[in-house]
């Protein structure tokens, strides 16, 4: 389960309101995110998202649940209640499976990362200054030949002089 400061970006609109979140990927389509929200008297509130992926794949099905602050105590309760007699009526089932594949999953994603930035860093430095070096030289031989064109509204001729006219929009 992933924990972090709301803001899902490509999922749901940034709300002010959210307090706290924790997101839980499950499965290809399905995402869990658990908010602490704040009401505008100042109140705490927790809402459970389902974000679904449409099977057209375009967008995505959302379903809230809100739990207010007099319910919190009685929600967990139940909902602790349910998992283990789900748990109990499955004994053969192993329910930690998901879990550790999901560890799994972070841990290579984690190792790749990790190469990646050490193969970032072996980079020879001498290597990226030639390369900063030569884009300073392209930009000073652009700056230093800027052409001084000025033009008489008279003549339609160069003449090097700056008219008022020429200033004016």
């Amino acid at each position: 389960m992933t924990t972090f400061r709301a803001n899902y970006s490509t999922m749901e609109p940034h709300n002010e309101d959210i307090l706290y979140s924790q997101k839980l990927k499950a499965g290809k389509r399905r995402t869990y995110f658990f908010d602490i929200k704040q009401t505008r008297g100042g109140d705490k509130y927790i809402t459970i998202t389902e974000s679904k992926r449409r099977d057209n794949g375009n967008g995505y099905d959302r379903h809230k649940i809100f739990v207010y602050k007099e319910d919190l105590t009685r929600f967990r309760d139940y909902v602790i209640d349910l998992v283990e007699e789900v748990k109990n009526q499955m004994p053969d089932y192993d329910f930690d499976e998901f879990a550790r594949r999901a560890e799994e999953r972070d841990r290579l994603y984690q190792e790749q990362l990790a190469q990646e930035k050490q193969q970032a860093q072996s980079t020879p430095i001498v290597e990226r200054r030639e390369v900063t070096e030569t884009r300073v030289v392209e930009t000073r031989e652009v700056t230093d030949e800027v052409p001084n064109i000025t033009s008489s509204t008279e003549t339609g001729e160069t003449d090097g002089t700056i008219q008022e006219d020429d200033l004016s929009w």
